[in-house]
């Protein structure tokens, strides 16, 4: 962050606690999504470093939060004016940029070895498997029975579950897998773990993206026939 003005340590930090938790947020005039107001939450907010009008800043946010706009606004509260000169993304869900970034060299190398030796092993060190792009989503495991019906898009229903997340809060989002740890689909939660345990049918999750195409798993379902 830069800022327009002089402004003391002890107001900046004050400023800067403002903007922690739950903050009302419009996308700036320079965004590819609609400009309605809507709520994300900040989880801190650390100064890392100070040069003057330079604050190097660290933020853990919500997806979807407008860095440079928390900037311009911190310069408005504080009465001096900022802008963001620099952003650097660290981490994007449990992705760590110095746990899983690779070079796209690594990615040619291991492509090349793959295709000219027949050799997987530098592949399978660049390309990790979607399973671990929702491992920090609370996880339902459906029967085998429910899998195709799933892949067709179709909501989850209580009798389809095996075994679930212990804290699942309705409409937080949830990743469903197989028995045998495959990534079915995402979706929300249309029940708490409770009520789910507890009911005989209903449907516990709306579907909202699927992942594995239809057909793996044997369809266990009937569907209507036309004209009926």
């Amino acid at each position: 962050m830069q800022l327009h003005g002089n402004v003391d340590d002890k107001k900046l930090n004050e400023v800067i606690s403002k903007f922690v938790g739950k903050i009302y947020q419009k996308p700036p005039l320079r965004s590819s999504v609609k400009r309605t107001l809507r709520i994300r939450r900040v989880h801190y907010i650390d100064v890392l470093e100070r040069d003057g009008k330079l604050v190097l800043l660290k933020i853990g946010c919500e997806a979807g939060t407008y860095v440079r706009k928390i900037i311009h606004d911190m310069g408005l509260l504080l009465g001096v004016g900022a802008h963001m000169r620099e952003l650097r993304r660290t981490r994007a869900g449990p992705f760590k940029e110095d746990e899983t970034l690779v070079k796209l060299q690594d990615i040619a190398e291991a492509l090349y070895r793959w295709r000219e030796e027949g050799k997987d092993d530098l592949l399978r060190k660049v390309i990790a498997p979607m399973e671990r792009a929702v491992c920090h989503l609370p996880k339902i495991i459906i029967r085998d029975t429910a899998v195709d019906a799933i892949a067709h898009g179709a909501h989850l229903a209580v009798p389809g579950i095996l075994a679930l997340h212990e804290n699942i809060g309705v409409n937080e989002r949830v990743a469903i897998f197989t028995a045998k740890g495959e990534l079915v689909a995402l979706g929300k939660a249309n029940m708490t773990t409770n009520q789910i345990m507890e009911a005989n049918k209903g449907i516990a999750v709306k579907v909202t993206r699927v992942i594995m195409p239809p057909g793996v798993y044997p369809k266990a379902w009937k569907s209507k026939e036309k004209g009926k």
